[in-house]
């Protein structure tokens, strides 16, 4: 299948494995096995019919591909699988098959069956991420290398800060991940459990959709949610947030692993990062599969954000719409988020490059903290300029920045003599020494990334 070469590759095997039509059937077997099971305990359903319908699917084999070919004529895998169903039990049991449900609390009841799984995997997923930041921010903390911003050389950081804020974004994303429900989908034909109310009983069906909650494990809804889409756009809007926390990740490496920098580097593996035609390539892959991944969940939530308002009682179009995207970002995000945690927990840091890239302007990067400490002593806009000149001189001649700073001020400004030392400028031209909150910030990050792990599951 053509699926296999372009876009499974990008998600997570297992996922794959465990979200396929299969059990999409199982899922919705679940839902109509306990409905009759929460009917049955209210009297709605004979005593052990639930029972002989368990049993009678145990030995049933539904026809995948008859239901796949029904749904072009019934617009849901529900429908088809509706009749499949009641066409294998016994006559006396065929009326209490479905009773009171429609096709759209099959779906998104079994939708929600197969995510649960998958919302486990992405949380032990960004639970491993944090683990391996932690580490690195710990053997980082004080490895200094430079901060871009736009592209280009800004002032200096440590390492440890700069994976501490992907750590922090990658646990905001799992927190917001861990509180979603995923609530059980009980309504009937147009969400108010029509025919299910008794003597003196008009909550019923509400009954019957919070025992049917309890029985499958799934949350308690306040109502049905056939065209209020929330739960749907919380899904989706959650999974989005993580995959751009991971993408952040994976776009900084990516960045940081060119040839001209070097100072990282995927983890290594046989074959991993090759090329098809030079040989020397080291190609990070890893980070490529997490942004090819995330750009698709991105692309994915859009779909379902401009489905979130539906007509009426029925989605016509806009509920169907929502199925494939949801189910494809959880298993692109989880596929994304494996490659994430092998990144992390094997990334190659390379503090002599570090080093080496804070020398690639002559120190001229300091050229801010020196105009600092010129400032009171020449002028602020002389300041500046004998620090930009000096960083330019430093650059072109190789020579280091405070050595042609201390030439200069003697050269041309000698009310500098005595006031301002040649350790001075050394001191201030010292990337170690201007590293603002950076280790602070580290230790800060830290305290709060444990407190998460000790306090949230």
């Amino acid at each position: 299948m053509l699926a296999a070469l372009i876009q499974h590759p990008f998600m997570s095997q297992q996922a794959l494995a465990e979200c396929n039509a299969q059990a999409m059937v199982d899922a919705m077997l679940a839902f109509e096995l306990a409905l009759a099971e929460v009917q049955e305990a209210r009297g709605a359903v004979p005593e052990d019919a639930s029972l002989a319908m368990r049993q009678t699917f145990e030995a049933h084999a539904f026809d995948l591909d008859a239901i796949a070919a029904g749904v072009a004529s019934g617009g849901n895998a529900a429908i088809p699988f509706v009749k499949q169903g009641r066409a294998a039990l016994p006559e006396d049991l065929k009326r209490y098959w479905h009773q009171g449900a429609t096709s759209q609390d099959v779906v998104d009841t079994a939708l929600m069956l197969l995510l649960k799984p998958r919302l486990a995997a992405l949380d032990a997923l960004l639970v491993r991420c944090r683990s391996a930041a932690l580490d690195l921010m710990q053997a980082h903390d004080e490895t200094v290398m430079v901060g871009r911003t736009l592209m280009q050389q800004a002032l200096p950081i440590t390492f440890g800060v700069k994976v501490a804020h992907w750590a922090i974004g990658l646990e905001q994303a799992r927190r917001r991940l861990a509180v979603l429900e995923l609530p059980v989908q009980f309504g009937g034909a147009v969400a108010v459990h029509s025919g299910l109310e008794g003597p003196g009983r008009d909550d019923l069906g509400l009954d019957f959709m919070d025992a049917l909650a309890e029985r499958l494990g799934l949350a308690t809804a306040v109502l049905p949610w056939h065209t209020d889409r929330q739960p749907i756009h919380a899904l989706a809007t959650g999974l989005d947030a993580a995959a751009g926390a991971t993408e952040k990740l994976a776009l900084d490496v990516s960045l940081l692993t060119q040839t001209e920098l070097g100072e990282v580097a995927e983890p290594a593996a046989p074959g991993m990062g090759e090329s098809s035609s030079m040989p020397h390539k080291r190609n990070p892959v890893r980070c490529a599969l997490i942004r090819g991944a995330a750009r698709q969940v991105h692309g994915h939530t859009t779909v379902i954000l401009n489905a979130a308002a539906q007509p009426l009682e029925r989605g016509l179009g806009e509920w169907h719409a929502e199925w494939a995207p949801l189910l494809d970002s959880a298993l692109l995000l989880e596929g994304a988020l494996e490659q994430a945690a092998v990144l992390l927990e094997g990334l190659e840091v390379h503090p002599e490059a570090m080093q080496r890239n804070l020398a690639a302007t002559g120190g001229g990067i300091m050229a801010e903290p020196v105009s600092r400490l010129l400032a009171p002593v020449v002028g602020q806009d002389a300041a500046k300029r004998i620090s930009a000149e000096a960083a330019e001189t430093a650059r072109l001649t190789g020579r280091p920045y405070a050595q042609v700073l201390h030439e200069q001020l003697l050269a041309g400004h000698a009310e500098v003599a005595g006031r301002i030392e040649r350790t001075d400028l050394e001191r201030a031209s010292d990337p170690a020494l201007y590293l603002g909150s950076s280790k602070a910030q580290v230790r800060r990050a830290t305290h709060w990334l444990n407190n998460q792990q000790a306090t949230v599951s």
